[in-house]
Order: structure tokens, then C-alpha cells, then sequence
């Protein structure tokens, strides 16, 4: 059984595969997807390409997705994200125009804090989840998904227009940059090996610019979407393929690709814009209210606030739920029900999680079902099988924090 499941690749991954090849032959498609720098290091490392937002990307490489995800819970492994839109924001004007698309509390940063905050819509919807990072250097790095590249950046040179009609100093750059992921307990003490700086000062969500290895000019960031700690490293791309072989030479390094990231990030209760919140779903349905600045909040000047501050004082109709269950895989659309057997919500992400051996998924569930304990039933295969509400994260989080 164990072998079995090790060789699943998530679901959500398969589908945004299909979706993306639209019945055409991989090998066809291949001609047409974007490729990161590190595309010809990854097959001679044997990994398996997929088209995924556009990109061919490495669903995983020999090892199975188990062992990857198991790898990087107890040492570290290396991903590549470089298929993350990457921007800077200057100009004297940019944490006003960054405050007037996202929720977030951007001119309370200090200088090389960045935060976790949403894209929203006048509705209240979601546009994408993303990093701002205010920098020492006099601009705002911004990540964000591949899979809204183009409505993203299309957001941002909109407003960057606007504002710059207005007569505001503001300016947009996007940044041409390789993107690594080294994720992991032992992450840092590898990585440590390659800088001068002391990555004991810099704790989670904050970066700074340094040489890696060799390689000037990255960008070093304590943040990823694992769980654990580690980081992300903005690298020029002509010094992706030397970073990343640097790296590989630890043997606390193994390659992970985005079976395993999905595994990993679920378990860590976290979003994949698009399966568990998208255009239609509020930070407050979401459970994503601690995105909102506390300063936002009271001023409502946010896109959607009309919206969505109200709900954070009321109950919304439904609320994204963690489940876990025994039995068969609870997968991306399966139906979820009350003990009484009627239709009640839909889940959006699922597996089974490596580390627990138990099934995990999130959800949507009307707020009177969303409390941890809640007892459900979710439809796997056309049966149904007993489901509980549980907390989230499924796995504790191992951020690094300075006291």
C-alpha cells in the first residue's frame, strides 16, 4: 500500500496539466511553454516535466513524491519557483499605490519586512495571494503567481498608470530573476556555507541582498510555502544553474518539484490561488482575515472593504475548513455533506499527507459547520465516508522567529 500511494502526484497538479494541454501531446506543448532557467538542469537531473501555468516544470524527479515530500520534513530540498511573477514598485509614491490594490498594512514595514497580503476586487474577491517586501534599497519587491501573471501585472501597470496621471512619483519594473526555494529544518545551515552574512539575524518574512555562493546580487528572503523553514532566493538567471549545482552538492539537498510543494503546502493549511480561494472568495471566507492591516481595516480603503469588513464583525455564509478522514483520498471537487447526508460544501485541495499517513483536505462548509471537531461526511468514488473538521496548520510550522 505504502508504494502505491508514494507514486500519486496531487490531483490539483494533474488537472492544471490537462487543462493546460488541452488534449494535445505533452511533447507538442512543450514548444509553446515557457521555460525557467534551471529547464535543461532539471532533465539532466531526471525530472519529470508538465506543463503547469504555462510553464514545463518538474513534477518530481526519480525519487517518488513521498519521499521527496518525507525528505523535505526531517533535512531540505531545492525548488524551483522561477515561474513566479517577480516585481519591483518604486518611486516615492509606491506604498500608496501598493495600499490601494492589496489589504495590506505595507507603510507599517520596516525596511527588508515583507508580509503575506491579497489582491482584491471591489467585491471583496480575491485576486491572488502575493509578497511585498519593503526593501532597503527604495523599492517594493513584489511575488506573485504564474498563474495570474498576466492579470497580475496587468493590475499593477494599470494603477502604476493611474497614479502616474495623477502626477505621483511611481514606476514598475519586473524582475528578470531565476527564483529558488531551499526548504527545510537543515535549509539554512546549508545555505549558510555559502554567504558571509549571519542568517540568525534575519528572521522569518525579511531578506536581504547578498552574494550566495559566489553568485552577487541575490536577494535571500526567510519565507517559502512548505511549513518549514527556509528560504527564497531571487538569483540573475545566468547564475541559476551555478547556485542551484552549489547547493546540490550538500547532501542535506535533494530536488523537489510540485507534487511535493503541493503535499508540503496543504499540510501546512496553505492556499493554491485558484483551487481554495480565487476571484469568489472573500479574505473572511477564505480564513484569511489576519491579512488585513489593522490600520486598513478602520479606514476601509482597501478594494472590497465595504464588503469585507463587515463580515469580519458577522458570520459569513461559509468558511474554508481543514478535514481529515481514514479511508480513500478526499480529492478537489468532492462533495461534503452534513451526518444527515445532505450536500453542504465542496472540497478544493486534497491528499494524503505523508507525514500524518492520514487523508487532509480543505474546504468550503457553511460557518455553522466550520468549528474543529465538527463530525461531516465527504463523497470519495461515489461512497460516503466519515470526515472531521480539524485545525490548520495539519502539521506544525517550523518559521524561524527572532525573540
Amino acid at each position: 500500500m505504502q508504494r502505491a500511494v508514494s507514486m500519486v502526484v496531487p490531483l490539483s497538479f494533474r488537472l492544471q496539466a490537462q487543462s493546460l494541454v488541452q488534449s494535445r501531446p505533452l511533447s507538442c506543448v512543450q514548444d509553446v511553454l515557457r521555460r525557467t532557467p534551471l529547464y535543461d538542469f532539471h532533465l539532466a537531473h531526471g525530472g519529470k516535466m508538465v506543463a503547469f501555468a504555462g510553464w514545463s516544470l518538474p513534477v518530481q524527479y526519480q525519487d517518488s513524491h513521498v519521499v521527496s515530500h518525507l525528505h523535505t520534513r526531517r533535512h531540505c530540498s531545492l525548488f524551483d519557483v522561477s515561474h513566479m511573477l517577480q516585481t519591483k514598485i518604486f518611486g516615492r509614491d509606491r506604498v500608496q499605490l501598493m495600499e490601494s490594490i492589496v489589504v495590506g498594512d505595507i507603510a507599517e514595514l520596516r525596511p527588508n519586512q515583507g508580509i503575506l497580503s491579497l489582491f482584491t476586487n471591489e467585491a471583496g474577491g480575491i485576486l491572488d495571494d502575493l509578497i511585498v517586501t519593503n526593501t532597503s534599497e527604495g523599492h517594493l519587491y513584489v511575488v506573485s503567481n504564474a498563474g495570474c501573471w498576466d492579470k497580475d501585472l496587468a493590475l499593477m501597470q494599470d494603477k502604476v498608470k493611474e497614479f502616474q496621471n495623477k502626477g505621483s512619483d511611481v514606476g514598475l519594473e519586473v524582475v528578470d530573476n531565476a527564483l529558488l526555494a531551499l526548504q527545510g529544518p537543515t535549509a539554512v545551515q546549508v545555505l549558510q556555507a555559502g554567504v558571509t552574512d549571519d542568517l540568525r539575524k534575519l528572521p522569518f518574512m525579511t531578506s536581504a541582498v547578498m552574494d550566495v555562493f559566489g553568485v552577487s546580487g541575490c536577494r535571500v528572503t526567510r519565507c517559502g510555502y512548505t511549513g518549514e523553514d527556509g528560504v527564497e532566493i531571487s538569483v540573475p538567471a545566468v547564475g541559476a544553474v551555478h547556485l542551484a549545482t552549489a547547493l546540490m552538492k550538500n547532501p542535506e539537498v535533494k530536488l523537489a518539484g510540485l507534487a511535493a510543494r503541493d503535499s508540503l503546502r496543504l499540510e501546512a493549511g496553505l492556499c493554491l490561488y485558484g483551487n481554495d480561494i480565487d476571484e469568489h472568495t472573500t479574505p473572511v471566507e477564505g480564513s484569511l482575515s489576519w491579512t488585513l492591516g489593522k490600520r486598513r481595516r478602520t479606514a476601509m480603503d482597501f478594494p472590497g472593504a465595504k464588503v469585507i469588513v463587515p463580515q469580519l464583525k458577522g458570520e459569513v455564509q461559509r468558511r474554508r475548513v481543514g478535514l481529515i478522514c481514514e479511508g480513500a483520498p478526499m480529492r478537489a471537487h468532492s462533495p461534503i455533506l452534513s451526518t444527515e447526508g445532505t450536500v453542504i460544501g465542496t472540497v478544493t485541495s486534497g491528499c494524503p499527507s505523508p507525514s500524518l499517513k492520514k487523508n487532509v483536505a480543505m474546504g468550503y462548509v457553511p460557518f455553522k459547520y466550520s468549528r474543529p471537531g465538527t463530525q461531516l461526511l465527504v463523497e470519495v468514488r461515489r461512497k460516503q465516508q466519515k470526515t472531521v473538521v480539524s485545525k490548520m496548520p495539519f502539521v506544525p510550522t517550523n518559521y524561524y522567529t527572532v525573540k
